[in-house]
């Protein structure tokens, strides 16, 4: 397994992009700001856009200090050839992403 970790702005951007096929199999967002901020995470088909049709979390609150996970435990988000989860938030540099995936 891999990780990759990311900061989250107010414009939807990748925090992982598959090469090849891929299954994440923890993702999570955390909010080490003084405030409370809303995010948006969505999962992408190669070569879309991020948007209402596949937003998996939309509008999620995370107070100050919390972490949200998405996906922990037994469950996995299978990725093909250029898929993307983006995530992008309502304050710049406010939550970072952590995101464990394997190839397949």
């Amino acid at each position: 397994m891999t990780i990759q970790v990311g900061n989250v702005t107010t414009t939807p951007a990748s925090v992982y992009t598959s090469t090849g096929n891929s299954a994440i199999t923890f993702l999570s967002l955390c909010n080490y700001s003084a405030g409370n901020v809303t995010a948006n995470v969505y999962v992408v088909p190669n070569a879309g856009s991020p948007g209402n049709l596949n937003a998996i979390v939309k509008n999620i609150n995370i107070t100050i200090g919390d972490t949200y996970q998405i996906y922990a435990g037994s469950e996995k988000l299978l990725l093909a050839n250029g898929d993307s989860v983006q995530v992008d938030a309502n304050v710049d540099n406010a939550i970072t992403t952590v995101t464990s995936y394997t190839s397949i």
